[in-house]
């Protein structure tokens, strides 16, 4: 009983003076374990960025029954895209048909692929930024643990999976939002099936929204690619080395009489 807690008291402290000990060693960002994950984290950044700071817009010209004049009126959108509270706009001031526009709404509601996307990126992105200060300052640590490759190993997995997924939900909710924004959005419009004669006007191109998509295929490929790597640190890939660096690190207990 007194060798173990005199046991887990040596590890406690070894672990206590590791954590203390920050060292920065550049070193690990020049391995394909450091490197990659230099690259998941900025490709994370383009990820999130490229979706959340979206702003877009659709104009429909207008031309009422007693007037031969086309007047625009303007459906203003965004992240997270919830189109279905997108309402049209006239000019200020003006009266486009003695309609009021404002009750008219663009279709679908896409928040949850956005925001699921999004957030994802967003944590992925903190994530990267606590395992490279891991990797930089406690890679002895790191090395010498079972549990912390281990960990990252299971994380790398999950994240890979979960940029499959959320990736593709987003992608096709920007599918759905390019149909919703786009030629077809005439033919939903009340006062354009009453009488008013309503043309396609103009979508705000979504080239941002295409490249958040490829960032989110890109950051699979990329977090796929490096659970190899991060594998090569776990006990599964070799447990006899890491065993052996666990059996030097431990110091023996007094007897005890």
């Amino acid at each position: 009983m007194a060798s173990n807690i005199y046991l887990v008291r040596q590890r406690i402290s070894r672990l206590g003076q590791r954590m203390s000990s920050f060292q920065l060693n550049l070193n690990p960002l020049k391995e394909p374990l450091g490197f990659i994950k230099v690259l998941e984290w900025i490709a994370s950044i383009f990820s999130f960025a490229t979706c959340g700071g979206f702003k877009g817009k659709t104009e429909i010209q207008v031309t009422c029954p007693s007037s031969t004049d086309n007047k625009t009126v303007t459906a203003t959108f965004g992240y997270p895209f919830r189109l279905n509270e997108a309402s049209f706009q006239t000019p200020q001031g003006v009266n486009v048909c003695n309609v009021d526009w404002k009750r008219h709404v663009l279709i679908g509601d896409y928040s949850s692929s956005a925001q699921f996307y999004v957030t994802f990126a967003v944590f992925v992105f903190l994530y990267c930024i606590a395992a490279l200060l891991l990797y930089i300052g406690y890679m002895n640590l790191y090395r010498d643990s079972r549990k912390l490759p281990m960990a990252d190993f299971v994380v790398t997995l999950i994240a890979t999976f979960l940029w499959l997924v959320s990736t593709s939900a987003w992608a096709k909710a920007l599918t759905d939002i390019k149909i919703a924004t786009g030629h077809n959005i005439v033919q939903e419009l009340g006062p354009c099936n009453n009488g008013v004669t309503c043309h396609f006007g103009s979508v705000t191109s979504m080239g941002s929204l295409n490249v958040s998509v490829i960032f989110g295929f890109l950051n699979m490929i990329l977090w796929g690619g490096n659970a190899w790597f991060v594998y090569k640190e776990t006990s599964l890939h070799s447990p006899s080395n890491t065993s052996t660096s666990h059996s030097q690190g431990v110091v023996s207990p007094p007897s005890v009489m």
